[in-house]
């Protein structure tokens, strides 16, 4: 386990990130005209007038395997690798958004490469523009894939985000980079992202830098939240990759940590307002927990052909959901923002030739013939409901 940063550490840093940026104010502060904002700065998707509901979306782990990595080389005309081709499907849900957060599970290698696929992963820097093109404001990093090449995997990886402008948490490049979240803004509040894995395939973390990846531990991630609460955050948001492969169910480890997280209230509120899961590869329940929604699992977002634990391929490991939250402001001082709308939005990845990933509902409108879309939209519907969802106000987006 990593040495924990100390919380009075943590909020200093999230304090002086807030100062800096204005997020303390009650007015929203306007983005910066530049394409590629400061990595010190908060993301803005909020209204100079104050104060409103705003949608946030998230999606899944994004985890090119050997063939997606050479669908973006043909898409890119064999110069370059595009990977915004593929994306394309599922770009007017994503860019409609207030706030679009995804979850790179793999790090990139050097322009140029070389550039590999599973069973450890160097995917080309060129991802990153993708999704930044598609509307992804930022990315969670941590995952069992995250130390794949070390800290120069995590280093490039950072590096390549940076330089277009997207937010990242979950691996750092330096002990004070990993004592802060990333810090964005929509609808006038102050969203502060963490992100932890369960771990990293049993490679150790680098020596000296305890803090290159963030490993899930309850306490530090409640510590955490409370900390990114007390310096300014309006909404605190987990991202955890987490669960066991291949399995519907969320797992012993997914459900009680869950309801540590959801339990743990503080002044006016949860410590955390919503939960997203990532890492069994396929869809997994939604929940609402002690009034904090928690996605157990999203499902692969980009991934090539999926092979099961029995050596099967399985086509679950290519559908997926995208999570949809509307967030309303307090509705009078000294209370909290909160979700009032969760919906979800089935997603595959249609291996074709050539790969695509669509917005699975639409897909089934204009496929009717494809028995197997249909087959798959009522999977993830299922699955995404069986934990009590709808009673609780869970709909599939039109």
């Amino acid at each position: 386990m990593c040495r924990l940063p100390r919380r009075e550490t943590f909020a200093a840093a999230v304090a002086l990130l807030l100062t800096v940026a204005g997020c303390g104010a009650p007015a929203v502060q306007q983005a910066a005209p530049s394409p590629s904002p400061s990595p010190s700065s908060p993301v803005n998707a909020g209204s100079p007038t104050g104060p409103r509901a705003f949608t946030l979306v998230a999606t899944g782990d994004v985890l090119p395997h050997t063939e997606i990595i050479q669908q973006a080389k043909e898409d890119a005309g064999g110069s370059g690798y595009d990977f915004g081709k593929m994306l394309a499907g599922v770009k007017s849900v994503v860019s409609a958004a207030d706030l679009a957060i995804c979850h790179m599970e793999t790090v990139y290698g050097a322009d140029g490469g070389p550039f590999t696929g599973y069973p450890s992963f160097k995917s080309p820097p060129q991802v990153a523009r993708a999704l930044k093109d598609v509307g992804y404001a930022a990315c969670d990093t941590a995952s069992n894939h995250t130390l794949d090449d070390g800290p120069n995997g995590i280093r490039r990886t950072l590096d390549a985000m940076d330089a277009v402008g997207l937010k990242h948490t979950g691996s750092a490049r330096s002990e004070d980079e990993a004592a802060r979240p990333a810090l964005l803004t929509a609808g006038g509040a102050t969203v502060a992202q963490l992100a932890y894995t369960y771990g990293t395939n049993g490679i150790a973390l680098p020596k000296g830098q305890p803090w290159a990846v963030n490993l899930i531990d309850r306490d530090r991630i409640l510590a955490d939240a409370r900390a990114a609460r007390a310096a300014g955050a309006d909404i605190v948001v987990v991202s955890v990759h987490w669960g066991t492969e291949w399995q519907d169910e969320p797992n012993a480890q997914q459900l009680t940590l869950a309801r540590e997280l959801a339990a743990e209230q503080g002044e006016g509120g949860p410590a955390v307002d919503l939960i997203l899961g990532t890492h069994a590869h396929i869809p997994q329940a939604y929940e609402k927990i002690n009034g904090t929604w928690t996605v157990y699992g999203m499902g692969d977002q980009l991934a090539g052909h999926m092979f099961n634990y029995t050596g099967a391929e399985d086509p679950r490991g290519n559908w997926s959901s995208i999570a949809r939250f509307t967030f309303s402001p307090p509705a009078r001082p000294g209370q909290r923002w909160t979700v009032s709308k969760a919906e979800f939005v089935p997603q595959l990845t249609d291996l074709g030739p050539p790969y695509r990933v669509l917005d699975l509902a639409e897909a089934v409108r204009r496929n009717p013939d494809r028995a197997d879309f249909a087959r798959a939209l009522d999977h993830i519907r299922s699955v995404v409901l069986s934990r009590g969802g709808a009673s609780a106000g869970l709909t599939m987006a039109p």
